[in-house]
């Protein structure tokens, strides 16, 4: 195959114009649903806010969500309502975004990294009950690009060893496991909905369980930890104005005007994930004869809504690193992303004592992996640029 001179080298790039690796898709109908809640009488704690909630509840298959103000939000909520606190530990992955170990952090407990999979990235379950100490109090499990983690496994384990299960789903919202959709599977589970998510509020997240009694926490933790029902009071109700103060909370309240704006995101959710999947299978079927390009493992069990799509290099067959193949796409107009930095890399981390080393697996696949452009406003012409410019740089590097 002949080579291509890379952009990066004065080459001309595979296309005009910048695409970048994920994007919301805003259309009308949203814009809409903003502006009638914006003119509505209230803009925060009214109606929208609790039609959302049930409206989580519908796609997710739970019987409780709280909607808060975004996905670290939730996490920390989890947290809480788990009781979760000084001297405890709760296991999570290092290959994440930081909020899944900081929210034990930020109630007095300690994050313990379990290594992953090397073919799905999904934390590894062999890992997870070999960190079990009788300080272990709960699992936070990240469905990592979208794809649902092994429940059966993790589930077992944690009834087992008598652990709170909290799934970090900041990445899954529709995503199903042997046809249940994440939400009603883990004790809790977390959404975010950031605009790179597959449907977004702006910023805001939700909390999302089966339990009546973690509901009445999570929303106590995110609303002050006020009530204002007289049936759960704890002292006397003197009037309609009464509520009651009955633990430390926070304020994680959204909106009325994002709770609408996610509404109408997710009447389109089956829209965004079929469209999630056509790129995926574009960019599965594309490398598939590029041995230079590991493509991440699916599961058969997930049904997965991907938020994110990622490239491993096999830097073992190319004459580059992975930085020089970063700027190379981004010189192709191609602009990528790493998804993620180990947690315990951080300097916040290594303060506390953790060190390099701790999961093998998650470094090794960190030191190779790019997201490549994953969005339903990509065009098919836009996903074919994305393709080409992969293969223009592992030809030109390859060895």
């Amino acid at each position: 195959m002949e080579k291509e001179k890379l952009a990066i080298n004065g080459g001309t790039p595979v296309r005009k114009e910048k695409i970048y690796y994920g994007r919301q898709w805003i259309d009308d109908s949203d814009v809409k649903a903003v502006t009638q809640a914006l003119v509505g009488d209230l803009i925060t704690c009214g109606p929208q806010v609790t039609a959302l909630e049930k409206k989580l509840c519908e796609v997710t298959e739970a019987k409780y969500a709280v909607a808060v103000a975004n996905g670290t939000a939730a996490l920390h909520c989890a947290m809480i309502a788990a009781g979760i606190g000084p001297g405890d530990e709760v296991i999570t992955t290092p290959m994440t975004f930081a909020a899944s170990a900081n929210c034990a952090v930020y109630v007095g407990a300690k994050p313990v990294f379990a290594d992953i999979d090397p073919e799905t990235y999904n934390i590894d379950p062999d890992s997870i009950e070999a960190h079990i100490t009788d300080r272990t109090k709960a699992v936070v499990a990240v469905d990592f690009t979208g794809q649902a983690v092994d429940h059966d496994r993790i589930s077992a384990i944690c009834k087992k060893h008598g652990l709170i299960f909290i799934i970090d789903g900041a990445h899954a919202i529709g995503t199903k496991y042997k046809g249940v959709p994440e939400g009603s599977l883990a004790d809790m589970t977390c959404f975010s909905f950031h605009p790179v998510k597959t449907v977004t509020s702006g910023e805001g997240g939700a909390i999302t369980t089966n339990d009546p009694e973690l509901f009445k926490k999570l929303h106590l933790a995110s609303q002050h930890g006020i009530t204002k029902n007289p049936e759960e009071f704890e002292g006397e109700c003197e009037g309609p104005w009464s509520y009651e103060m009955q633990t430390l909370g926070f304020n994680y309240r959204m909106t009325d005007f994002q709770a609408a704006l996610l509404i109408s995101q997710l009447n389109k959710l089956t829209e965004f994930s079929k469209r999630r999947s056509e790129i995926v299978a574009r960019y599965n079927e594309a490398f598939a004869d590029v041995p230079e390009i590991i493509v991440q493992k699916e599961i058969p069990e997930s049904e997965t809504t991907r938020h994110l799509y990622i490239i491993q290099l096999d830097l073992d067959k190319l004459n580059c690193t992975r930085r020089e193949f970063f700027d190379a796409m981004s010189a192709e107009n191609v602009q990528c992303q790493v998804h993620y930095i180990p947690v315990y890399y951080f300097p916040f981390y290594k303060r506390m004592g953790y060190e390099k080393g701790l999961c093998p697996v998650a470094e090794k696949v960190y030191e190779g992996i790019i997201s490549i452009p994953l969005y339903p406003l990509l065009t098919d012409a836009d996903v074919d640029d994305a393709i080409h410019a992969v293969k223009k740089i592992v030809n030109w590097y390859r060895k």
